[in-house]
């Protein structure tokens, strides 16, 4: 090949298939060739083909600049411009692609070859390998040969890892990440110490497991065998975080390898996990508890340096990534604590099922919190450990995408795809992973490739459904052994050595096991830190509080609430609401129910009470009745009154979320735990929509306390109320969270006042019983008339978990009814029309705990035989009346009362305004008539 031969360096049957695409359609080339193709002399185009290339002056492949330029030129591009331009596209398509072709499957399942990652695609052969090309974006020689490129790209992209990170928009962060990577070919240089240091992390985590499986035959741990090399990624991770100043870090993971973790991480005392393997106490956790592998733990590390970090693993149930959120806003309450807002002090690190992540709508929910001014905490390092099986579905069966991580692509964040067979490159990912945290405060995703040594438990056999897969597994040897021959072939470490690791942590087994086995009665973890001084159980331990604030204080309150800047300029709506807030700070009118949670949440924060609320569109209110964050009617530009009250207040803090449930109500619950001194509120646009998070109601808020002896102070504002808005826009399922009601574990209200509410808030901070506290919130009531109080309400008593009548002058009525919420407006509407004197009317403002004692004292007023009747306008099937039914039979030592309510139904509303008003009017009538 002549050096003039352009053609020739191209490769002839190249040219000759791309003349033939330009002349079927020349629209379908590159620009590049489509203009040198239409610069050919006509004498050179023939019909067909080219027998023999033409060809023109031209002195080398590449020309470093002295001499003379290219003497022919093809529609504006030298012929060297066209070939360097195919090299680009070569490095920027294996920077794009290489991952496609990564060994990153430690049962060595060939990935095909990508065409665009052969030099042929460019049309290049074996030939021109060997010619010099420009690699100014490589880093290093600035000319190689195209095979030293090639070499260089995939040892970088197609060895035991594998980046997506073209999908960033910014080209400083692209290029932050391909410099790193590209300079030293993704492969790190480790010293003897670090080598020995991730074997004893592998053998720690090997041990462990076949420890456990020998002595607990039978037992279910859900093993990390076939994944051990996360034990060494989160050593390292944690020693990079320590390094870098983090002080907590917050680790969320599902139930495989938790207790790995636990024993080999957090530094849980094998004799523990040990005794609750032995469960030798039958008693010790009657009617609660949790099983060994959903458990948390808390624990304090150092680094080698010296550096300190405090560890808190968080419990988890078995819907593995519900966690996550909980997780998230665990760290942002600890962040707020201290005035941590870029996340230098505070990291989360949360670790997935390769099934789970790609599955589990909550993982979105989760991602798309990360950079949300309400929820961002500096990033997160996620680390999936990809056993490429979900319990016996496959890949295939089981996600869309090419990688579990296809959801991670919204993020602005690199995905690391990494072989868990090769420890080297584990550290090496890690390392990357953790600078990027660092550096940008966004999340990172490590996926790391490995498989499931076992079945989805240790009971079950996998070979059922995956059979050739579990043959491959069976042959190969652990990641242990596998990284023990690299070592021992290389001379970073004798036989000697390793094998005395391994005898040390044998012995340490079975020494710790031989002392479960001698004191087998298990022991409750200490709470303490920011808990102190709080308590659970029973709502008979708590002592009611003073939430009655000073008149005048309420007052001056008020009409700071409505103060603005000079330069503000309020919507006019929002401006009368103001003033009409003015005046009833002076009296008049009374106090309505957006009034009285202003004054709630002004009252808690000048008193040092934190406060923070979020919710689809809560900084307005779904129903505009909140108006606490407002917005310039000129510029658009926000303003919050309520947090700029005082100096020295604490923050109100109130979010508009995502158009999510499960994961902002998850985010609000981990905030809580680790804040009992906030006021925390997540509200529902509408009370229905709470369905959405049922998960973290069932697994978290209401069961908590038992399972995990974890305590939890939010609070859950549903709007509910039949108001024809149908079905979607009436319930909050009041059923569902009475149901779920037992051994005081929640708190169930339905209040009907402004000033009810403004004590039931303040008594839920006040007081040092710490229970989650679900709110009946209202819609119509929020305008309505008589669903008012007067300042005086706030300034005395408290909250009153049943409401005596006020309007029955009779003493000897001849029904009592019972209600909670809106209903009870629509019946005392009714009955002041028809001028019924004889018809009493008691509120249950608070569910549960029952009422028992206000109750009673209550009915001791009325004769004992006047008939009673719970009234409520859901259906029969749902509501308060099942649980009412059984409540007040156990509570009250009598009869319950008879019920008066809407058919049962399978859907709770009629989707027909006038439906409802007939339904409604006939509930009433019912009722004020006594027909049962």
């Amino acid at each position: 090949m002549a050096d003039n031969d352009i053609f020739g360096i191209l490769n002839l049957p190249f040219v000759e298939n791309l003349y033939a695409e330009y002349r079927r359609d020349p629209t379908s080339l590159p620009a590049d060739w489509r203009q040198y193709f239409e610069s050919l002399p006509a004498a050179e185009r023939p019909a067909s083909g080219w027998r023999t290339a033409p060809s023109f002056p031209q002195r080398s492949v590449f020309d470093p600049g002295n001499g003379a330029a290219p003497a022919a030129a093809r529609g504006g591009h030298t012929a060297v411009d066209l070939l360097q331009d195919r090299v680009d596209q070569l490095i920027r398509n294996y920077r794009v692609r290489g991952h496609m072709i990564a060994a990153i499957d430690p049962l060595g399942r060939e990935r095909p070859m990508q065409p665009e990652l052969e030099p042929g695609y460019y049309g290049f052969g074996e030939a021109e390998l060997d010619l010099e090309f420009s690699a100014d974006t490589l880093p290093g020689a600035k000319v190689r040969t195209l095979r030293g490129i090639i070499d260089h790209l995939k040892n970088t992209y197609c060895r035991s890892i594998g980046v997506q990170f073209y999908h960033i928009d910014e080209l400083d962060v692209r290029r932050w990440l391909q410099d790193r990577m590209e300079a030293t070919e993704n492969r790190l240089d480790l010293s003897h110490e670090e080598q020995l240091r991730i074997l004893t992390r592998l053998t720690d985590a090997i041990i462990f497991e076949e420890f456990i499986q020998k002595k607990f035959l039978g037992a279910k741990t859900f093993s990390l065998q076939g994944a051990e090399s996360l034990i060494p990624l989160v050593d390292l991770a944690i020693d990079i975080a320590g390094e870098y100043g983090l002080a907590e870090i917050v680790i969320g993971m599902g139930h495989r390898g938790r207790l790995n973790v636990l024993a080999n991480v957090m530094g849980k005392s094998p004799q523990e996990i040990f005794r609750e393997f032995e469960d030798a106490d039958p008693e010790f956790l009657l009617g609660s508890g949790d099983v060994k592998y959903h458990l948390g733990h808390s624990t304090d590390w150092k680094t080698p340096s010296g550096k300190e970090l405090h560890l808190s693993l968080c419990f988890n149930p078995s819907h593995l990534e519900f966690g996550n959120p909980v997780a998230l806003g665990r760290m942002r309450a600890k962040q707020d604590r201290v005035g941590d807002s870029e996340g230098d002090r505070g990291m989360v690190f949360l670790i997935h099922g390769d099934a789970s992540f790609a599955g589990e709508g909550v993982v979105q929910e989760t991602l798309n919190l990360s950079q949300l001014k309400g929820y961002r905490t500096g990033g997160t390092m996620h680390v999936i450990v990809n056993n490429q099986i979900g319990f016996t579905t496959s890949p295939a069966e089981g996600r869309s995408s090419t990688y579990a991580t296809g959801v991670a692509k919204m993020l602005q964040s690199p995905i690391f795809h990494v072989n868990g067979e090769d420890p080297e490159a584990v550290v090496q990912v890690v390392k990357l992973a953790m600078d990027f945290r660092m550096t940008f405060k966004r999340d990172v995703i490590i996926d790391m490739y490995c498989y499931r040594q076992l079945g989805h438990s240790e009971t079950d056999e996998p070979a059922f459904t995956q059979p050739r897969m579990y043959r491959a597994i069976r042959r190969k040897p652990s990641v242990r052994d596998v990284y023990l021959e690299h070592l021992l072939s290389g001379g970073g470490i004798t036989r000697e050595e390793a094998d005395r690791v391994s005898a040390e942590r044998h012995e340490l087994l079975e020494t710790a096991l031989a002392e479960a086995r001698r004191d087998p009665k298990q022991r409750h973890a200490a709470s303490g830190g920011v808990w102190d001084g709080y308590l659970g159980g029973p709502e008979s331990e708590a002592d009611d509080v003073e939430t009655s604030v000073e008149r005048e204080r309420l007052r001056r309150l008020l009409e700071l609430v409505t103060r603005l800047p000079d330069d503000f300029h309020p919507h006019p709506k929002i401006k009368r609401l103001l003033e009409s807030r003015r005046g009833m700070a002076q009296g008049e009118p009374p106090l309505d129910w957006g009034a009285g949670e202003a004054l709630a949440l002004a009252t808690l924060a000048t008193e040092g009470y934190r406060v923070r609320l979020s919710g689809q569109d809560s900084e307005r209110g779904t129903f505009s009745h909140r108006h606490s964050v407002l917005h310039d009617y000129k510029d658009g530009h926000p303003y919050s009154p309520l947090a700029h009250l005082a100096d020295d207040q604490a923050p109100v803090e109130i979010y508009n979320s995502p158009l999510s449930e499960a994961g902002v109500l998850g985010f609000e619950y981990g905030y809580s735990l680790d804040y009992p001194t906030a006021l925390v509120l997540w509200e529902a646009q509408f009370g229905d929509f709470a369905n959405a998070a049922q998960v973290i109601f069932d697994q978290f808020i209401t069961s908590a306390e038992d399972k995990w002896r974890r305590l939890s102070g939010l609070v859950m504002l549903l709007p509910h109320g039949f108001e024809g808005m149908g079905p979607e826009h009436s319930s909050a399922r009041l059923e569902r969270f009475l149901q779920l009601a037992a051994e005081d574990n929640i708190q169930v209200a339905y209040p009907t006042t402004p000033a009810q509410f403004f004590h039931l808030l303040r008594r839920q901070v006040v007081r040092r019983w710490r229970k989650p506290l679900i709110v009946m919130t209202p819609k119509s009531l929020l305008r309505h008339p008589e669903a008012v109080s007067t300042l005086d309400d706030l300034a005395s008593g408290t909250f009153k978990r049943v409401l005596p009548d006020s309007g029955c002058p009779t003493p000897e009525p001849g029904r009592i009814l019972l209600c909670s919420g809106k209903v009870f407006y629509d019946l005392d509407a009714v009955r002041k029309e028809r001028e019924l004197s004889n018809v009493a009317m008691i509120r249950l403002e608070q569910l549960y705990p029952f009422p028992t004692a206000e109750l009673t004292a209550t009915l001791a007023a009325y004769p004992e035989e006047t008939p009673i009747y719970w009234v409520q306008e859901e259906p029969m099937n749902m509501g308060a009346w099942s649980y009412l039914r059984m409540a007040y039979d156990d509570a009250m030592n009598a009869p319950p009362p008879k019920g008066i309510y809407r058919p049962a139904s399978a859907s709770p509303a009629t989707g027909s305004a006038a439906s409802h008003r007939l339904e409604q009017a006939r509930l009433i009538d019912r009722a004020l008539a006594g027909i049962e």
